[in-house]
C-alpha cells in the first residue's frame, strides 16, 4: 500500500553538489561581490546616477532569483532527510550567501534613505522599475529604521553563526529528536518527532495523551536547548529593534505582514466580541468528545465515529482532488499536475522534519510541497492547505521577481481557501456518509479553535515574553509559566484542569523561525479573511473566482489593506469584516450539532 510519494527535485540540479550545482552556486558567488562593490562605490541616488543605481536593483531582482531557487533545493534535501549532514552542512552554508545578500540590501537602503522625493519620484518613473513601485517605496521606508550601512554589514556577517545559528539548531534538534511511544495494547515504540502530531489527532484518546505526555518527556530534555535557542533569537531581534530606532517590537511583525497596528486590533477586537460563539464551538466539540473539557491534545481530535478510520495515501488524493473538480476545476487540474510531476514528499519515514510548508522557485516556475502524510484527516486537509499555497505561486507566474514576495497574512489565504473548498467538496459530495461529514465539520470547527484560540495563545505568549525579555534572559521555567497561564487566559474554562501545555513553546517550530518575526497572527488573519472571501464565492459563485485570482496575482504588490480593497472591495481596518468572518462559523456549528445525535454512538 502507498503511504505517500517523495518529490523529484531534479528539476532544480541534476544531483546533490554536481557541477551543475556548483557552477551555479559559484556564480551566485561573484555576482553578489560584483554587485554589492557596485552599489556600495555609488552616491545615494540622486538626479545624475539614476542609470547605474537601475541597474543595481534591476541585476539584484535577477540575483535573487537565483539564490532563491539554490536555497529552496538545500533546504528541501535538509527537510526530507534532517540526518544527512552534507545536507544539513548546504543548508547552513546558506547563511553565508545570505549575509552577502544582506550586505547588498545594506546598500540598496544606502542609496534610497536618503534620496530626495524628487529624485525617487523619477527613479519610480523609469521604465524597468515602475512595475515595482510598490517594492521600491517600501524599500526606502525601510530604510528609514537602519543602522549606519557598517553595522548593518556587521549584524550580516554575525547572523551566521548568531540569530540564523539558534533556529538551524532548533530545526536539527526537531529533526533528529525521537521519543518512545507507549500505544494503549502495551507495544513500545521509538518514533521521529514528526510522527507525533499525526498520533495527537488519533481517534483514541489513549493515544492522543500518550503522544502528548511522551513527546514532551522527549522535549523535556531539551528544555535548557530550545529556551537557549527562543532567548537568543529573542534577544538579537531586541537589541537590533533597539539600534535601529524601532519603537516597538511589533512594528517589525507589522511591517512584514503589510498591515496597519489598526488591521491588527480590529481583527483581535472581533475575536474578542466574538467570544460567546467561539465558546459554544468549544463546548459543542468537548460535548462530542464526550467531554467536560478539552486537553491541549483533545483541540485536533477526530470524533469517535464509527467510520473513523486513517486514509491511504490515495484515498487522501481522492477526496482533495474530488472537492476541487466539483468546486474549482482550475486548482485540481493544477492538483494533478503536481501529482504527475511529483512535486509533493509526504512519505512518512525516520530523519523528516516536523511539519509542513510549500516552497517553490520563480526561476523554473515550480512549487514543492512538503508533509508527512500518516493517514488522519488533518493530514488530507494539510494536503489541501499547501496545495493552496503552491497555487498562488502558480497564479503569479509571469509577475516580476520584486513584485511576487506576498506576506504572510495573505499567504495563509490562499492555503485555508483551499482548505475550504475541500470541507464545501466533502459535505456536498452524496457518496460521503454522515458519520464522514460530522468528522470534517469536526475539523472545520477544530479549525476555527486553533486559529481563534491557539493563534492567540501564541501571539499573547510571543508578545509577553518579548516584554519580559527586554529585561534579560527568561528561564525554562517562566517560559513554562508564561505559555501555561496564556493557554489558561484565553481558553478559560474550555481547557481541562491539568489541560495545558506548559512546553508549547519548546515543541512549536514557528517560534524559532528566523526570518520572520511573530510568526502566528498571520494565520488567523488569513483563516478569516478567507472565511470572508468564499462567503463572497458563496455569495457571487464561479464569476468570484477571477477576483480571487486577481486577489492572489496583486498580493505581492500592496499591503493587504490594499490588495483586499482593491481586487474584492473589502475593508479590512474594519472590525464588522472581521465580526463577519467569524460568524460565517455559525451554519458549521449548527450542522455539526444537528448530525451529531444522528451519527455518535449514545448521541452524545
Amino acid at each position: 500500500m502507498q503511504s505517500g510519494t517523495t518529490w523529484d527535485l531534479t528539476p532544480f540540479f541534476p544531483t546533490f553538489d554536481g557541477p551543475e550545482m556548483k557552477t551555479f552556486r559559484q556564480a551566485i558567488e561573484k555576482d553578489l561581490a560584483d554587485l554589492t562593490i557596485m552599489a556600495g562605490g555609488l552616491d545615494p541616488l540622486n538626479n545624475r546616477n539614476q542609470i547605474p543605481w537601475e541597474e543595481v536593483f534591476v541585476r539584484t531582482e535577477k540575483l535573487m532569483t537565483r539564490l532563491v531557487h539554490y536555497g529552496v533545493f538545500v533546504s528541501c534535501l535538509a527537510s526530507a532527510d534532517a540526518r544527512n549532514e552534507a545536507y544539513q552542512a548546504a543548508n547552513a552554508a546558506m547563511a553565508g550567501l545570505e549575509a552577502q545578500f544582506a550586505k547588498l540590501d545594506v546598500e540598496m537602503k544606502r542609496g534610497l534613505k536618503t534620496a530626495k522625493d524628487k529624485d525617487f519620484d523619477k527613479f519610480l518613473a523609469r521604465k524597468e522599475l515602475s512595475t515595482i513601485a510598490y517594492f521600491l517605496h517600501r524599500v526606502r521606508e525601510e530604510a528609514q529604521k537602519t543602522m549606519a550601512p557598517e553595522l548593518e554589514i556587521l549584524n550580516a556577517d554575525l547572523g551566521i553563526d548568531g540569530i540564523s545559528a539558534w533556529g538551524r539548531l532548533y530545526n536539527t534538534v526537531a529533526g533528529k529528536l525521537e521519543f518512545d511511544m507507549t500505544f494503549p495494547d502495551g507495544r513500545r515504540e521509538r518514533l521521529p518527532m514528526s510522527q507525533r502530531r499525526s498520533l495527537m489527532e488519533d481517534v483514541d484518546r489513549r493515544v492522543r495523551q500518550a503522544a502528548f505526555r511522551q513527546g514532551n518527556e522527549a522535549w523535556g530534555t531539551m528544555a535548557d536547548v530550545t529556551a537557549a535557542a527562543i532567548n537568543h533569537i529573542a534577544g538579537t531581534r531586541l537589541l537590533l529593534n533597539k539600534r535601529r530606532g524601532v519603537d516597538h517590537f511589533l512594528d517589525v511583525a507589522l511591517f512584514q505582514a503589510r498591515i496597519s497596528r489598526g488591521t491588527l486590533d480590529a481583527m483581535f477586537q472581533a475575536i474578542e466580541t466574538c467570544k460567546p460563539l467561539i465558546q459554544r464551538i468549544g463546548r459543542a466539540k468537548a460535548k462530542a468528545l464526550g467531554l467536560p473539557a478539552l486537553a491541549w491534545y483533545d483541540l485536533d481530535a477526530p470524533l469517535p465515529l464509527p467510520d473513523s478510520r486513517r486514509f491511504t495515501w490515495e484515498e487522501g488524493v481522492k477526496l482533495v482532488e474530488g472537492a476541487f473538480q466539483r468546486t474549482f476545476p482550475e486548482l485540481a487540474e493544477y492538483f494533478r499536475t503536481a501529482l504527475a510531476k511529483r512535486w509533493i514528499e509526504s512519505e512518512p519515514r525516520p530523519g523528516k522534519r516536523p511539519g509542513a510548508y510549500c516552497t517553490g522557485s520563480t526561476l523554473i516556475e515550480q512549487s514543492r510541497v512538503f508533509m508527512t502524510f500518516t493517514g488522519s484527516l488533518g493530514d488530507v486537509q494539510t494536503l489541501a492547505h499547501e496545495i493552496g499555497h503552491a497555487f498562488h505561486s502558480h497564479v503569479m507566474q509571469g509577475q516580476r521577481e520584486f513584485a511576487r514576495g506576498y506576506p504572510m497574512t495573505l499567504a495563509e489565504s490562499a492555503s485555508t481557501f483551499a482548505e475550504m473548498i475541500l470541507t464545501d467538496g466533502i459535505l456536498a459530495d452524496p457518496q460521503i456518509p454522515e458519520a464522514q461529514k460530522a468528522n470534517v465539520l469536526s475539523t472545520t470547527l477544530s479549525h476555527a479553535l486553533a486559529f481563534l484560540c491557539d493563534i492567540p495563545v501564541r501571539f499573547l505568549f510571543e508578545k509577553a515574553f518579548h516584554e519580559e525579555r527586554q529585561q534579560g534572559e527568561v528561564s525554562v521555567t517562566r517560559l513554562k509559566e508564561l505559555m501555561a497561564g496564556t493557554q489558561r487566559q484565553v481558553f478559560g474554562d474550555l481547557l481541562a484542569p491539568d489541560g495545558e501545555d506548559p512546553l508549547f513553546w519548546a515543541s512549536k517550530l514557528h517560534f524559532y523561525i528566523t526570518e520572520v518575526t511573530f510568526y502566528n497572527f498571520p494565520y488567523t488573519f488569513g483563516f478569516l479573511l478567507s472565511r470572508g472571501l468564499y462567503s463572497l464565492f458563496r455569495k457571487q459563485g464561479g464569476a468570484f473566482l477571477d477576483k480571487y485570482k486577481s486577489f492572489l496575482r496583486f498580493s505581492g504588490n500592496a499591503s493587504a489593506e490594499e490588495v483586499a480593497r482593491a481586487s474584492i472591495g473589502v475593508d479590512l481596518t474594519s472590525p464588522a469584516f472581521w465580526v463577519d468572518s467569524i460568524r460565517s462559523l455559525e451554519p458549521d456549528l449548527a450542522q455539526f450539532e444537528e448530525l451529531l445525535p444522528r451519527v455518535l454512538p449514545g448521541g452524545h
